[in-house]
């Protein structure tokens, strides 16, 4: 299943323009008006790995299947989009599906590209859209706690939940947001976060769209975006989507040649991709077969059977063991036989924590 990641901003700050450049497809419409993007553009992106390729030309197989990442452009948020405006509800309530939030912000003078604001301030356009989710947030708990203090009368047992809910308000009240909630590693914020997926409490990370210009050297308003998603512990990406747009076209060595004459080492899809694994704790092992060699993303932490599972439900149940090598040792030795007679094929159990960049047979019996 792939990583979904949402895209989100107000309106005309170059949200499709970023998707478009992001996944290579023009399939979101770019125009110069709110709310060109009214339904969700979808696409699903490979993670760009160089490991995968490596390894599949290591053992001569055909296939190198990357892990993906699936990008959600969701239609430009405006003031007051928690009650409605500009079919908030609708765009908000996208959101919800996703595993984490890219929010674009605009970062570059064009007269020729309106605005909603009349005047281009990142940190009044990351406060409106920060505060509409966290009255998007505040809604759904409301609710909540109206059901909750009908069951209390007659139920006990749920009245600490009834307690942090109650809590939980305050905080959002008050201008927090979920994600820096003082008790949201307790049972019940992981409970009412499981049900109502609040918006706030998702890895967000920023993307600052600049011109060309604003690309390398000191840029005031990629600056003042810097401090928020240092503030916030945020993810942050700096791009001008209109030259990543070109790159699309282009072969792996153009497009690195035209980073560097643009004077940035990674292109926008790169830092995203990467900001998005940073934000969510992920990393990437690999499995092979005489057909293929594929990648697969798990959270940091997770144990061989776990992660057996996400290729299939059958391989978790049924685990016996990992049969692991690094991608490195694997690089230098360039077999299994070989591997095996020096001796540097591991085998783990159930027990054992998967590594970035190993590559792992399972041995499962159902």
């Amino acid at each position: 299943m792939a990583l979904k990641v949402g895209i989100v901003g107000l309106p005309n700050v170059g949200k499709s323009t970023v998707f478009n450049a992001l996944t290579g497809a023009q399939n979101a419409e770019v125009a110069n008006y709110p709310f060109c993007t009214i339904k969700p553009n979808q696409a699903v992106v490979p993670v760009p790995d160089p490991r995968v390729p490596k390894i599949a030309e290591a053992v001569g197989v055909p296939e190198a299947i990357r892990a993906t990442i699936e990008f959600v452009d969701i239609a430009g948020l405006v003031k007051g989009a928690s009650q409605g405006e500009g079919l908030g509800n609708q765009f908000l309530g996208n959101i919800r599906d996703t595993a984490a939030v890219v929010h674009v912000v605009r970062c570059f003078d064009d007269s020729n590209v309106v605005h909603v604001s009349p005047e281009l301030d990142p940190k009044s356009d990351v406060e409106v859209i920060n505060l509409e989710l966290i009255l998007a947030d505040l809604e759904q708990l409301d609710r909540k706690i109206e059901r909750l203090s009908s069951q209390a009368k007659a139920d006990k047992s749920v009245r600490p939940l009834l307690e942090i809910t109650a809590d939980l308000r305050e905080h959002f009240l008050s201008g927090g947001k979920a994600s820096n909630y003082a008790d949201r590693d307790s049972d019940e914020f992981t409970m009412l976060n499981h049900e109502l997926h609040f918006l706030t409490a998702k890895p967000m990370m920023y993307a600052a769209n600049v011109d060309e210009t604003g690309l390398v050297g000191n840029n005031p308003r990629v600056e003042i975006l810097k401090e928020i998603a240092d503030q916030e512990r945020a993810q942050l990406a700096v791009f001008c989507a209109k030259l990543e747009e070109e790159l699309i076209t282009m072969r792996e060595d153009e497009q690195r040649e035209f980073l560097q004459l643009a004077g940035v080492s990674e292109s926008g899809l790169q830092q995203v991709i990467r900001g998005s694994f940073n934000a969510l704790s992920l990393i990437s092992f690999f499995t092979k077969n005489e057909n293929e060699v594929r990648a697969w993303n798990v959270p940091q932490g997770t144990r061989a059977p776990g992660a057996a599972g996400i290729i299939h439900t059958d391989f978790e149940r049924g685990f016996i063991k990992a049969e692991v090598v690094s991608f490195e040792v694997f690089m230098e030795y360039g077999s299994d036989s070989a591997l095996k007679s020096a001796g540097m094929m591991r085998v783990e159990g159930k027990d054992y924590v998967v590594l970035d960049g190993e590559i792992i047979l399972f041995r499962f019996n159902v």
